[in-house]
């Protein structure tokens, strides 16, 4: 089962990750959105598309853009649409 965690809290939890340059994308519904916070952030991917970034908020902390998805993921990353992958920090145990 993998885990992304920051400050000792689950955010989420799932034994069905896809792994994509390296990164563990959840699916939505395996992420606490109790700890997320939406952003204004966004990047663009020239083979996986725009996404779209949340803060990681645990007991008062946050942290900025620690989350992020495909809200439309192009075709050749259609394997991540509905999931979610972290850093900043979070941490990530296959």
């Amino acid at each position: 089962m993998a885990t992304a965690t920051w400050h000792d809290t689950v955010i989420a939890e799932s034994d069905d990750t896809v792994v994509v340059e390296g990164n563990h994308y959840f699916p939505l519904d395996s992420v606490r959105s109790d700890l997320l916070i939406a952003s204004d952030h966004t990047s663009v991917c020239p083979w996986k598309g725009t996404a779209s970034y949340f803060d990681v908020v645990v007991d008062g902390e946050r942290n900025p853009n620690a989350a992020w998805f495909y809200p439309a993921p192009k075709d050749a990353a259609a394997e991540i649409d509905g999931r979610m992958a972290f850093w900043h920090g979070v941490t990530v145990t296959p």
